[in-house]
């Protein structure tokens, strides 16, 4: 009797433990598909925008000033082929020892914003005997009179002094 005991709880311990049915896993989605039909419908709602977002054309030379500087300066814009909105840049302004220096890129990207990504450098007499001050990296100039003239935001310069330097259009 012992022996048929074992033998029945075997038997079940071996039945309990066995696989009943299977799982059928073609109703489930794989969650990467997913992610990726949404990635792919943002881009094209993106795409979409981006083709429609093409603000005036600011090819051409234009006014730079410089509160520390006197007189005005220029800077052009070159357009870069095939991009919508996106312009070289290089200008200059220099009065006496004091002198500012813009060479790179900017992207409009609004009709009150633009980024600019370079390098601006600025030697003022009055701050630090005329010590170089160099901001590289992105930085927005934005407009508050629709369009007419673009402030550089970062407004401070190595020296802890306020600088406004303005594009005009």
């Amino acid at each position: 009797m012992k022996k048929f005991l074992t033998f029945l709880a075997v038997t079940a311990l071996i039945i309990s433990c066995s696989k009943k049915e299977t799982t059928s896993v073609s109703g489930e989605t794989d969650s990467t598909k997913i992610v990726d039909s949404i990635n792919a419908a943002r881009t094209k709602i993106n795409d979409s925008i981006k083709s429609t977002n093409q603000f005036k054309n600011f090819t051409g030379p234009h006014k730079l000033t410089h509160n520390s500087i006197k007189g005005s300066g220029t800077i052009s814009f070159e357009k870069i082929d095939g991009e919508k909105d996106h312009y070289n840049v290089s200008g200059q302004l220099k009065s006496g020892k004091n002198a500012l220096e813009i060479k790179g890129f900017i992207a409009v990207v609004s009709d009150k914003h633009m980024n600019f990504t370079g390098t601006i450098l600025q030697s003022i007499s009055g701050n630090e005997n005329g010590k170089p001050d160099v901001r590289k990296g992105t930085k927005t100039f934005m407009s508050k009179d629709g369009g007419k003239t673009y402030r550089l935001q970062d407004m401070v310069n190595g020296s802890g002094f306020v600088d406004h330097i303005d594009i005009h259009f």
